[in-house]
């Protein structure tokens, strides 16, 4: 799950016209790693936008805030209004994202590829969708909008929350006293959480041992969700019987992880939600449109709570 923020505040009229004229020329050339959008993208240093100072010159590139850069860091000016790219494209993209691997771990692909090495010819059980329990972290937008459509496929599909959500069709947990029986329900636990304090490492010994026997996790949140090796502990216990894995700690993920090559383990190169320049632009171009005419910005995030 990728984002893109924005101090506007710290903009001066020079730098927005330059940062207009750069986000035109991303639509046109269709160059999506000018914010730094990939997983090789560069992150803003503690204190970097301390000042206007810091600010890159028109051509220059400009750093991706993250939560563990700066919303952590002390630095950070409080009165400066921070916002997010939120494209209903790459909302619709995370949901391609999230179909396709519960699918994929719901119709036993990894077990079927597994005989196909074997050259084994044999047919597996196979529960039905209505009968699979699907369980989402994170009941923001990405996460509805996903829920919305496996539950359009049949799947049992739950959503669990910081704070308490409504989602017709779908139950929902909320707080710390929902998650536990939130992941005691989900046969396939989809992370789609954003990254605070209080998130990181949630993917953990103690949450994966709640789950069922056997489940199956997707992780197309970030990286540092998860402690990587506590899921290979449960992978060899079998208390989790396979993992989709999107992002990682370590990005590229370095080519001797024991990732790349666990036979129960599916590696994407952080690839869930890409930014498409055509459609993120004209959403940028009218938030700087916004915070030069004075009015209020759109998806203004809480440094306090990190998104």
């Amino acid at each position: 799950m990728k984002s893109l923020s924005l101090s506007a505040q710290a903009l001066s009229r020079r730098a927005v016209i330059a940062l207009a004229a750069a986000v035109a020329a991303l639509a046109l050339a269709g160059c999506a790693n000018y914010f730094g959008i990939k997983s090789d993208k560069q992150i803003a240093t503690p204190g970097q936008f301390e000042s206007t100072q810091s600010l890159p010159a028109q051509g220059g590139q400009w750093p991706s805030l993250d939560w563990a850069n700066q919303f952590g860091d002390p630095q950070l000016p409080r009165h400066l209004p921070i916002v997010r790219l939120v494209d209903p494209h790459m909302t619709a993209a995370m949901s391609e994202y999230v179909v396709l691997q519960v699918l994929r771990l719901h119709r036993r692909d990894l077990d079927y590829r597994a005989q196909q090495e074997r050259k084994d010819w044999r047919e597996l059980d196979q529960k039905n969708a209505a009968d699979r329990r699907v369980g989402i972290l994170g009941f923001g937008e990405l996460g509805q909008d996903a829920a919305h459509k496996l539950k359009a496929l049949g799947f049992d599909v739950a959503g669990w929350s910081r704070s308490a959500k409504t989602a017709a069709g779908i139950a929902t947990y909320a707080g710390a006293a929902g998650l536990p029986p939130l992941l005691a329900r989900s046969e396939i636990l989809v992370c789609l959480l954003p990254l605070t304090p209080e998130t990181e490492g949630i993917l953990n010994a103690r949450s994966l041992a709640l789950l069922p026997q056997g489940a199956a996790l997707v992780n197309a949140a970030r990286g540092a969700h998860l402690v990587e090796e506590d899921l290979l502990a449960a992978l060899a216990s079998g208390q989790v019987s396979a993992a989709v894995l999107d992002v990682f700690a370590d990005e590229p993920l370095p080519l001797g992880h024991p990732f790349w090559h666990h036979p129960r383990i599916v590696v994407t190169p952080h690839v869930a939600a890409f930014t498409n320049p055509a459609t993120a632009a004209p959403i940028i171009l009218d938030n700087i449109r916004r915070f030069e005419e004075g009015r209020p910005l759109l998806n203004r995030v809480d440094p306090a709570r990190g998104y």
